[in-house]
């Protein structure tokens, strides 16, 4: 089973991209964040005729997520249960026995803002929804767009940014909290390129040089580590004409 996770950055654009990378890349799930796209405006019959059946939870302007499978998938839910947001960040659903959970975290803006108390507050409302769901659900995935370092090596420079968004100590704290649930860092539990990224931002040819940031994870449950078999950052779409800054990540998994 593979699965994948890609902040498109406007699917409205992406689409043509994200279509063609499902046809070279035919995952089984594939989760997206910031659609930038109402649920009306959601291209399901494009993604059907690709074979997909699709979940969407969009936003207008900014935000919104989906989640594509191979086969449908059951018992969906959006947003995070208990924790009241007007934001289109969270989708969650069972494809194939796997409780896969999508999400497009807060950036938090900078640090002492309003949105970084916002940040704080939802990645806590995440970890005590998650903490429920791993006891209903033992094999689950995490996956999206979590806008956190978790530590200096998924900095391409971290001197130069330590302490700013993506990089705090309140950040990586929220990320550790999640990993004493009983996750694990799928993409760390094998052998890595040294500098790998999964954005980079669109100014300063930071993509050409390499400058880049790992804010894009795949957490799998105690369940899940030893079905891991491969977990890579595809930096091929991050070359395309009017490219997401994101690059999708894909875990496979051997389940029996």
């Amino acid at each position: 089973m593979k699965l994948a996770t890609w902040n498109v950055n406007s699917l409205t654009v992406r689409l043509p991209q994200v279509l063609d990378w499902l046809a070279a890349n035919p995952v089984d799930v594939l989760v997206l964040q910031e659609l930038k796209m109402t649920d009306d405006k959601f291209p399901l019959d494009a993604f059907t005729q690709a074979g997909y059946a699709a979940e969407c939870f969009g936003q207008k302007t900014y935000n919104g997520v989906a989640l594509l499978s191979r086969t449908p998938a059951t018992e969906v839910v959006k947003n995070i249960p208990g924790f009241s947001d007007d934001m289109a960040r969270v989708i969650s659903a069972n494809v194939n026995g796997v409780r896969v959970i999508g999400g497009y975290f807060p950036n938090g803006q900078e640090p002492g803002s309003d949105k970084f108390e916002y940040k704080m507050a939802w990645l806590k409302g995440l970890r005590d929804w998650v903490r429920e769901e791993l006891v209903k659900h033992p094999k689950l995935v995490l996956m999206g767009d979590y806008n956190i370092t978790f530590d200096d090596i998924d900095v391409w420079d971290p001197v130069g940014l330590k302490d700013t968004i993506h990089c705090t100590e309140e950040e990586r704290y929220h990320l550790r909290a999640l990993i004493a649930l009983g996750l694990h860092d799928a993409y760390r539990l094998l052998p890595q390129p040294e500098k790998s990224y999964s954005w980079w931002d669109y100014r300063n040819f930071a993509f050409p040089r390499n400058r880049g940031m790992r804010i894009d994870h795949i957490l799998v449950s105690e369940a899940l580590k030893p079905l891991v078999t491969d977990c890579v950052i595809d930096k091929a779409p991050r070359k395309n004409e009017r490219p997401s800054d994101h690059a999708p990540v894909v875990l496979e998994l051997s389940l029996p």
